[in-house]
């Protein structure tokens, strides 16, 4: 009898000591369960990481190149309305003596002018292109009736009738053109050699030398003859070794729209991707919890 109750004495006791175990078990999951999740922080970039500030730079240098350029092209607009409007006045005679230092207040300006050609120091001004036939510019010194020598950009001719083209005109002429300066030269274009007669670009003052200068009485003064006829009257001349002047239009280059466009379209694009780095940025600061 005393052996039967140690026994259900000792098995109590078990029972206990296993209650109290899942008890603990039963603790540590629910302790595990509401504790806080662990959390963890990005790491953190730096806002002047040299990215961001050439992304910063970037739109504000393009966007100033875009409104100087807007500025540009308005200059440019009315410089070629204030041309076509002097090319558009009636022609004018140059006087006896030409004062050289206000032709840049003249250019486009229609003159018209009366004299003999000077053919034996004639300049072939080239290679050049028209309509897709490569040839020369003639220029001939106009020896002025009533006044000084000048420079008469006669026209084209095709490089078949560079040895003979037509120099039939001998006596006295009367030649409509416009008065230009010297042309701009870029880097690709050659020199100039006078002394085996070539001549690359329109250097107006080594022209005139060319033909004599001050002690034949010739003035850098450079003038482009005016074709008046249509286009097939024009080929039919080219055909024939005819020079053949150019038109009465103003050809000077505009290009500042499509600067205008580039330069703001760049502002555009790189301030796009400054906004979506600075967002993106912004996001990798936020705590977010560790994955599981």
């Amino acid at each position: 009898m005393l052996s039967l109750f140690r026994t259900a004495s000792l098995q109590s006791r078990a029972l206990l000591r296993t209650g109290q175990r899942f008890t603990g078990v039963r603790r540590v999951v629910h302790t595990d369960v509401v504790k806080s999740p662990i959390t963890y922080t990005a790491r953190k970039n730096s806002w002047y990481s040299p990215t961001i500030l050439l992304l910063g730079f970037i739109p504000v240098f393009t966007f100033a190149l875009g409104t100087w350029q807007l500025q540009r092209l308005q200059w440019k607009i009315n410089l070629i309305d204030e041309l076509e409007e002097k090319l558009q006045r009636d022609p004018i005679l140059l006087p006896k003596r030409i004062n050289v230092s206000v032709i840049p207040e003249f250019i486009y300006r229609r003159v018209l002018l009366r004299g003999t050609w000077d053919h034996h120091h004639t300049m072939l001004l080239g290679p050049r292109v028209r309509d897709g036939v490569h040839g020369y510019h003639v220029v001939t010194p106009l020896l002025r009736s009533q006044g000084s020598t000048v420079l008469v950009d006669r026209g084209f001719i095709s490089n078949d009738f560079v040895g003979n083209y037509d120099c039939s005109e001998k006596g006295e002429v009367e030649v409509l053109g416009m008065l230009r300066t010297s042309h701009k030269r870029n880097t690709f274009t050659p020199d100039n050699h006078p002394t085996e007669r070539k001549w690359f670009w329109a250097d107006v003052d080594a022209m005139a030398e060319y033909a004599g200068g001050d002690a034949a009485g010739v003035q850098p003064v450079f003038i482009e003859q005016i074709f008046p006829g249509h286009e097939g009257e024009a080929t039919s001349n080219i055909s024939k070794g005819i020079p053949v002047g150019r038109a009465a239009t103003v050809d000077v280059r505009n290009a500042h729209l499509s600067y205008v466009v580039t330069w703001y379209s760049l502002s555009a694009f790189t301030a796009v991707m400054l906004g979506r780095l600075i967002t993106k940025r912004r996001a990798q600061k936020r705590v977010r919890p560790l994955p599981r």
